[in-house]
């Protein structure tokens, strides 16, 4: 049975590609993603803690696995649940699964530390955001070649559901994160097809909030699984004990209901089967979503504007509780934090050396990138593309990557002919 819910609008892509035969072209947005080296790599990249440190946290592929069974739950429960929806209307779970998959794709080794570290290094050549990476992959550098470099060929819908931000690097002040590079304009007119921004959408800060419904899906089951999934985490990890989650509760001015929830991660410690018990909640946050309508200048354009999802608002304020929780006791750690320089300063070493091989030196560089990135970097037009370039490298890295990378250029005790990939 057709889906009316998506119009040929929604499914253009950037620029055409071939429909297949079997797959809709959300199936294959989601396929794409999936048989990436960049979908790849997440499985070690930091979610929590240091990939590979034990086998049982989170990484970032693992987290996006999970954010992606939620977001299809979420649209297997508003298509049962919601009056506006149907068997032939209703949100494409293959479309939220590719942008909930994509989520994450551009964030550099080291967890959201490595993106600030990063941010910072580029702030002259426009600065760097996990999102507005993951959008320069699936655009720019996802299944293109040498010559001719188009990405994954997107649908509308797909690049508009990964732009959790839409306000640009320059329209902001020396920002930390929330933004696109300036360069991707044309992706954000491609999104709008060309439409002006109403004058209530155009501030930064309101453009951000402007998502299309599956962005704002991804949105929710992302703060579902990860406010759930850090606590799970930290728990298993002994950063959230009992007597930790008491004495931060001591500190804190909670609500009635927020001490209620306190006392029940309390309970599923004492009782030791964290996930079983946690896992109930992400049914409980499934269930707190629901669809509403919005009247706006997209909305006639497309459903995707025409909804929104509403969320129980107790139901945030716990997942922001949650999120408290794990970010004072676990991520302010001195064992986290002393980690987190760490990758700061390794990054920062690996930056600087780069550039001032390839943007100093000029004729008298040495290869320390492949040849491939090499010949790319030779024909860069100035230094901020050579440092973009630079930044990608970087960005694409796992953390174990980085790490060798590290030692390779600063140890001398470590690395040998052999070992260079």
């Amino acid at each position: 049975m057709e889906n009316s819910f998506y119009s040929t609008f929604d499914q253009a892509t950037i620029p055409d590609r071939q429909p297949d035969p079997y797959r809709n072209c959300f199936e294959v947005d989601r396929d794409r993603i999936i048989h990436t080296s960049a979908f790849r790599r997440l499985q070690a990249k930091t979610q929590v803690f240091q990939s590979g440190e034990y086998d049982f946290y989170r990484t970032r592929l693992t987290h996006s696995i999970e954010v992606g069974q939620i977001g299809r739950s979420i649209c297997s429960y508003l298509k049962k649940s919601s009056k506006h929806l149907g068997e032939d209307f209703h949100v494409d779970p293959n479309l939220v699964e590719a942008v909930c998959l994509s989520h994450d794709l551009g964030h550099p080794p080291f967890g959201h530390n490595g993106e600030k570290t990063l941010n910072r290094l580029m702030r002259e050549y426009g600065g760097f955001e996990g999102n507005a990476q993951t959008l320069r992959l699936i655009t720019e550098t996802i299944y293109s070649d040498f010559k001719k470099r188009s990405g994954m060929r997107p649908t509308r819908a797909l690049l508009d559901g990964v732009l959790k931000y839409k306000s640009l690097y320059s329209e902001r002040d020396q920002p930390e994160n929330h933004f696109l590079f300036d360069a991707q304009k044309p992706y954000l007119d491609f999104v709008f097809d060309g439409k002006e921004l109403a004058k209530e959408f155009l501030t930064p800060d309101a453009k951000n909030k402007f998502k299309s419904l599956e962005c704002q899906i991804m949105d929710w089951a992302d703060d579902t699984a990860y406010s759930i999934h850090d606590i799970a985490d930290g728990i298993r990890a002994e950063f959230i004990t009992v007597d930790n989650l008491e004495k931060w509760a001591s500190s804190q001015k909670l609500t009635a209901q927020e001490s209620a929830h306190v006392e029940s991660i309390i309970a599923i410690i004492r009782q030791g089967n964290v996930d079983a018990m946690l896992g109930l909640k992400i049914g409980e946050f499934i269930h707190a979503s629901t669809l509403q309508e919005r009247s706006n200048f997209m909305s006639e354009v497309t459903n995707r504007y025409r909804f929104k999802l509403s969320i129980d608002p107790a139901k945030q304020e716990e997942s922001e509780l949650y999120k408290r929780i794990a970010f004072d006791i676990v991520f302010l750690s001195t064992r986290v934090k002393q980690l987190e320089y760490k990758g700061d300063r390794m990054l920062e070493r690996l930056f600087e050396a780069l550039l001032e091989n390839y943007t100093r030196r000029d004729q008298k560089s040495m290869r320390l990138v492949s040849t491939k990135l090499e010949a790319r970097l030779k024909k860069a037009a100035d230094a901020p593309e050579k440092a973009r370039l630079l930044c990608d490298y970087l960005a694409g890295m796992t953390d174990s990557f980085a790490i060798k990378t590290f030692r390779r250029l600063f140890d001398p005790g470590y690395g040998s002919i052999v070992d260079i990939v």
